[in-house]
């Protein structure tokens, strides 16, 4: 069988250096998927200036209160000189009004900081969700070859980490900027106000600042993709080793899936404590940096009052404005961290959603309505790898009503064939045509409507046994569904169980046999009531007394429709109307089952080797 496998999660962007120490590598495009972002931001742009807007009236009125809070100092420092002196007294009504001033600044400031608040965690959700819903979406468009290439870990992933890790940012971030960016503006403004002198000792810290920010932002980044990168891959892997936790043990196989885990562990945690301690400097740094400005104001601010060109009260006033001035830039830097993790998972994100998607359909598609059966494939060439053809030059000319058999050894292209006529891959060379017409002047979605598919690998999902059946004919009445499990021979099986048709499947569908899934399928396949049946060895995972059953079902079911039965037990389709032999891409031989075997050909050694083996 010419499947793609599924490999695992896409090549790792991060190299190694000798002795295996990890190397780091930037964004591949920080400043395009920013521009990308804002640009997906636009439609809340309103908001998102409201957001702003209030985040710095907020700001604002917190930057007034220092300086009010030192008029209240001086008042409080003259009252004081005035009682030393016994040239007055203390100006409580004076007090009392600064103090009044000051909370209702300091009110005013939390009800602006609420309302951006309120609004921006709004924002940050509905683009969570908008991006989730177009990341869903996408996963319906892209063409099956992205996930023979893909771990579904690694699209998990996105929906699930990138779009947290982006909500996140949006959601703290965003008014964090415009806030630190306003209360660096604003202090400036006030610390110039009361002295220039000392406001241009407080500048210092700004460059020294800045180079200790650009070399952590520098080596940080690779780190924080690396990241973001390596938990995609360990979400794929547990995702895999979870899904086949079976099969794991039945071949012992816990040691190797462990050590994978580790290795891909090791390296999440290798980028992780890089990043995170990288990103754990900015602090100790800028606090640092900013106690050294702390001292040097306080000398200067103390010579300065003791010759009278500085009040006592401006002096209060300058301190605080100095710990709010370097408390910004720290947040600032917190925050260029948490933007590098943003743009990393936003890059991740808008990738996939600007993956290739499927060929789109006709814009003038044809009507299925009359179509009868008869399936040609004319000069067919295909690769799941442009390098690698599977398929080289298949012709074939099938008949309504005809009952089509494709045999041959494992890896000779027979499910190949069925996922061609189902579109579910583009040719390369040829044409496949139904009732004379190209498959693709019809939409995908009225194509596949013209066929049942029963795979020899069952699907069912976490729902009623009614509902599993009724996934291929949402409207089908409770009446459509006992009948088609009838034909498929469930309809007992299903009566014996506690709750019937309503009993619940869980997600693996474990609390039944894979037979009874495998004649769940065939009922689904029945109640389409298809024009055209695909069988790939449907009746693989039941006992010799079931498939009995089913095989006549299936014979009254194939009965006026094209069938295309893929086996690998020949005995099941000696009555077929045509039987293909293929072999490496090509079909060798074709015809009958009595006339195959007259020509002591390919099939003839394929069918005589697999009787005697069944005869051993």
């Amino acid at each position: 069988m010419a499947e793609a496998k599924m490999t695992s999660a896409r090549p790792s962007r991060r190299g190694h250096g000798p002795g295996g120490m990890m190397t780091t590598e930037k964004a591949k495009d920080f400043k395009g998927t920013f521009i990308k972002l804002v640009k997906y931001l636009g439609k809340y742009r309103f908001t998102v200036i409201l957001v702003m807007i209030f985040a710095i009236c907020s700001t604002i009125f917190s930057i007034i209160g220092p300086k009010v809070m030192g008029d209240a100092t001086q008042k409080i420092y003259e009252g004081l000189m005035n009682i030393i002196t016994n040239s007055g007294g203390m100006d409580y009504d004076g007090i009392l009004r600064i103090i009044l001033l000051l909370l209702g600044l300091y009110v005013l400031s939390a009800l602006f900081s609420y309302a951006q608040g309120w609004l921006m965690s709004g924002v940050a959700n509905k683009v969570s969700y908008q991006m989730r819903k177009e990341l869903a979406a996408k996963i319906h468009k892209l063409p099956l070859s992205f996930y023979d290439k893909t771990s579904y870990g690694e699209v998990l992933s996105r929906i699930t980490n990138d779009v947290d890790t982006l909500s996140n940012s949006l959601n703290q971030s965003l008014t964090q900027i415009v806030t630190s960016l306003t209360t660096v503006i604003g202090v400036l403004y006030m610390m110039f106000s009361i002295s220039w002198q000392m406001a241009c000792v407080a500048l210092l810290v700004l460059p020294i600042s800045m180079v200790f920010i650009s070399v952590v932002v520098k080596r940080s980044q690779g780190y924080f993709v690396s990241q973001q990168e390596y938990l995609g891959h360990v979400n794929g892997h547990i995702e895999e080793m979870y899904g086949a936790h079976i099969i794991v043990k039945a071949y012992n196989g816990e040691e190797k899936s462990t050590k994978q885990f580790e290795k891909l562990n090791n390296r999440l945690y290798e980028s992780g404590w890089k990043s995170q301690f990288m990103s754990g400097l900015m602090m100790p740094i800028m606090s640092f940096i900013g106690n050294v400005g702390y001292v040097a104001i306080c000398v200067l601010g103390g010579y300065y009052a003791s010759i009278g060109t500085i009040t006592v009260g401006n002096i209060q006033s300058f301190i605080s404005y100095m710990r709010n001035f370097t408390q910004p830039l720290t947040q600032v830097a917190n925050i260029s961290n948490v933007l590098q993790q943003t743009m990393a998972s936003s890059e991740r994100i808008f990738e996939f959603l600007n993956e290739e998607e499927e060929e789109p359909d006709t814009q003038y598609p044809l009507n299925v309505n009359d179509i009868k059966g008869d399936v040609i494939f004319a000069h067919v060439k295909f690769g799941y790898d442009p390098d690698n053809i599977v398929i080289h030059d298949f012709t074939a000319d099938i008949k309504q009503g005809q009952k089509v058999a494709i045999v041959g050894p494992t890896g000779a292209g027979k499910t190949t064939i069925v996922k061609l006529l189902m579109r579910f891959y583009e040719l390369n060379e040829g044409a496949i045509c139904i009732d004379g017409l190209d498959i693709r002047q019809f939409t995908r979605n009225d194509l596949r409507s013209l066929f049942g598919m029963v795979l020899q690998d069952t699907w069912s999902y976490h729902a009623s046994i009614a509902d599993n059946i009724r996934y291929g004919k949402l409207d089908a009445t409770d009446e459509e569904v006992v009948q088609a499990a009838k034909a498929a021979q469930v309809d007992h099986f299903i009566k014996t169980l506690p709750d019937g048709y309503n009993s619940i499947l869980n997600e693996e569908a474990s609390n039944i046999s894979q037979g009874q899934k495998q004649l769940l399928t065939i009922a689904r396949a029945i109640l389409t009531d298809p024009k055209i049946l695909i069988l790939d060895e449907a009746t693989s995972s039941v006992d010799t007394r079931t498939e009995i059953l089913i095989q006549k079902a299936m014979d009254n079911l194939m009965k006026g429709r094209t069938s295309f039965i893929i086996a690998h037990r020949l005995s099941t389709i000696r009555d077929a109307d045509l039987i293909l032999c293929l072999d490496h891409g090509d079909i060798v031989e074709q015809g009958k089952h009595e006339e195959l075997l007259e020509k002591k050909g390919f099939y003839y050694h394929l069918y005589n080797s697999q009787f005697e083996h069944e005869e051993e």
